[in-house]
């Protein structure tokens, strides 16, 4: 069941691209969307749209035009490259959230971008290293958790480190 307020209110979780043109282990998907279950969810789809990012002309390579989230989530926000759509900071805020749990595809890329929306907006971004893949240059997650870490000072390792976090809500 999908709670339309946040159970922990001062948290959500941000799921970045966690759809069908990116690949990423059955196993991670799987425990997203068990987390997602116990958390207000947001999630991103990227969709192509040449004439807003030139993905293909720029890179030799497009993303799907109809992809869909593989995690449910209470709101799904359309993006069409890196950034995620400032409405997801705007949703986030007006339900006082104030830390955003991050995990998802490319830890180095649109998770570190997203990172970067949500420090600036003062939502205390925290990567879920263990439910992130990196880029095709690493995608074991580290480089990104390495980037998240010296940029915005939190990253969990390991599904136990959430527990204190959950409690303390």
């Amino acid at each position: 069941m999908r709670h339309e307020q946040p159970l922990f209110p001062k948290l959500a979780l941000f799921v970045v691209d966690v759809q069908p043109s990116f690949p990423m282990p059955g196993d991670i998907v799987a425990s997203i969307r068990d987390l997602s279950q116990q958390l207000y969810t947001v999630a991103t789809v990227e969709r192509h749209d040449e004439m807003v990012t030139p993905f293909e002309r720029q890179l030799g390579w497009k993303p799907a035009v109809d992809d869909e989230s593989l995690v449910a989530a209470n709101r799904l926000f359309i993006k069409h490259g890196y950034l995620p759509p400032v409405a997801v900071i705007d949703h986030l805020t007006s339900l006082g959230v104030e830390r955003v749990l991050v995990c998802g595809i490319q830890t180095d890329t649109c998770c570190l971008a997203t990172g970067f929306m949500l420090f600036d907006a003062g939502l205390h971004p925290t990567l879920l290293k263990w439910l992130s893949v990196g880029s095709s240059l690493d995608r074991t997650a580290t480089l990104g958790a390495k980037l998240w870490q010296h940029h915005f000072g939190r990253v969990l390792h390991h599904a136990h480190e959430l527990a204190p976090l959950l409690a303390g809500i």
